[in-house]
């Protein structure tokens, strides 16, 4: 099983990119903290497709908490000079975004739904109930 959770903050803006002509993805890193050594820090290169990569773009930006569930993906290749490297690069597949809305300059204000106060809700009575 190749199963990978992260949270951590986004080190950059997400950059989104068309492929093939149709196909959405997005990039970004997430700096995590180390478990029991929080002055260690690893960075995980994250890659979102799709409508998953186009609300990551719209929504998320450098600082952004994220919960991120996916798999790790191992490139070997040979750099220019012949050398062998290897890249690791976290697909994911579900994106959790952590930071809240008032927090969160880079929100899209035309899509924030207004969350009514306590004096403009309406109270119910107990027959209008449908249970």
């Amino acid at each position: 099983m190749n199963k990978i959770e992260i949270i951590g903050r986004l080190t950059a803006d997400p950059q989104l990119k068309v492929i093939n002509g149709d196909v959405q993805v997005c990039t970004f890193t997430v700096a995590v903290n180390r478990r029991f050594n929080r002055e260690e820090t690893d960075f995980f290169p994250v890659t979102v497709w799709r409508e998953t990569a186009i609300n990551c773009n719209k929504f998320l930006a450098k600082g952004n908490l994220v919960g991120i569930c996916g798999s790790l993906q191992i490139r070997k290749y040979d750099d220019k000079d012949g050398i062998k490297r290897i890249a690791v690069d976290l697909q994911a597949d579900e994106v959790d975004f952590l930071t809240p809305k008032s927090e969160n300059d880079s929100t899209d204000k035309s899509t924030e739904n207004k969350t009514p106060s306590v004096s403009e809700l309406k109270e119910v009575e107990d027959d209008d109930m449908p249970f």
